[in-house]
């Protein structure tokens, strides 16, 4: 079992920045590829971005791309999201995920292990 536990998140106004840390209980195949979702009130939970374990690889969704920036260090066994020009439909539960595989993914259900999520509210 992987713990899992994000923090960083607030409220803060539009244009503005936030970094998200999420911090592995252990660094073992079950954390290859991390992730982060975020699900907003009455809203499925999406894909933001994710990482491999190296940390050369990474994916965005659309939505957040030239924004946001996902990386990992290793030997802290976390993951990091700098989430820059914040808008007001960022808003939600961020959620950090590890998943046992060596290939990233973008659906929710590849991945294992999840955090409690950490909420981000964007004023306008």
């Amino acid at each position: 079992q992987v713990h899992l536990v994000e923090s960083g998140g607030g409220l803060v106004q539009a244009g503005d920045s936030l970094r998200l840390s999420c911090a592995a209980s252990e660094r073992t195949f079950r954390t290859y590829t991390m992730g982060w979702f975020r699900q907003a009130p009455g809203k499925e939970r999406e894909f933001v971005a994710a990482v491999n374990l190296s940390g050369d690889s990474t994916f965005y969704a659309d939505s957040v791309k030239g924004r946001f920036t996902i990386s990992r260090d290793n030997a802290k066994n976390t993951v990091y999201l700098q989430m820059n020009s914040l808008k007001p439909e960022d808003t939600a539960v961020y959620y950090c995920a590890t998943r046992a595989n060596m290939r990233v993914a973008t659906t929710s259900t590849a991945y294992d292990y999840w955090g409690q999520g950490t909420q981000v509210t964007v004023s306008s």
